[in-house]
């Protein structure tokens, strides 16, 4: 599973990945984590507030800090 966290590196975006890498860990899930910060990449996603959160190419989540269960639900399909 490759995921991507959307964001300019705001503590809601580094409360983000360590929220995933959390959920991950505890369901025994491999995933691919990677940030991305650059604007324009952002933008290409049509992410307007961050952090955002892409899943295998589809945006999942934007703004805000998702909730655990919602993380769970994403690893869990």
């Amino acid at each position: 599973m490759d995921i991507k966290v959307l964001g300019t590196g705001c503590a809601n975006c580094k409360n983000t990945i360590a929220l995933i890498e959390q959920v991950a860990k505890d369901k025994g899930v491999a995933v691919t984590l990677a940030k991305v910060e650059e604007l324009r990449e952002i933008m290409g996603y049509g992410v307007m507030s961050t952090p955002g959160v892409v899943i295998d190419g589809k945006v999942v989540h934007a703004g805000g800090v998702p909730s655990r269960g919602k993380v769970e639900q994403w690893l869990a399909a």
